[in-house]
């Protein structure tokens, strides 16, 4: 599983460096391709190809006969990105996805459990200024003994 936050930068490629603690993860677990798309909250999320192919069971299950299902699924797959690392652990980020998330330089790679996601260092860092004020709110409401 992905832990941790890790702060990078975007080459002027569109190239992002796979932080060291999820490479070894990504060894453990034989994970040899990625899946980029559009996150939430204005980031990307990156899937291993075997959580990747379980995110797309579950929409599988989802009818297209509402609106919202095949708005999302539309946008979440149309987006997405399938890549892998290079030698030097390098995966590319294509325009899009970049422009969609706001990335320019300085990024912020998180990983939460069964994904990584990425963000532009500022939304990230106004995202959590935020959100660890609520923490405990948050925590009340979801968690239920």
């Amino acid at each position: 599983m992905f832990y941790g936050e890790y702060l990078h930068a975007i080459d002027a490629k569109g190239r992002v460096i796979i932080p060291a603690g999820f490479r070894s993860v990504m060894s453990d677990k034989d994970i040899k391709k990625l899946f980029v798309t559009r996150g939430l909250d204005e980031c990307l999320f990156v899937f291993g190809e075997n959580e990747w192919r379980a995110q797309e069971e579950k929409f599988k299950s989802m009818t297209f006969m509402k609106k919202d299902v095949r708005k999302f699924k539309r946008l979440f797959f149309s987006g997405a990105s399938e890549t892998a690392p290079d030698g030097q652990w390098r995966i590319l980020i294509p325009d899009y996805l970049r422009e969609y998330a706001g990335l320019k330089r300085d990024i912020k790679i998180i990983g939460v459990s069964d994904r990584i996601e990425i963000w532009d260092r500022t939304k990230w860092d106004e995202f959590y200024k935020f959100s660890k004020e609520n923490y405990e709110d948050i925590a009340e409401q979801l968690i239920v003994e």
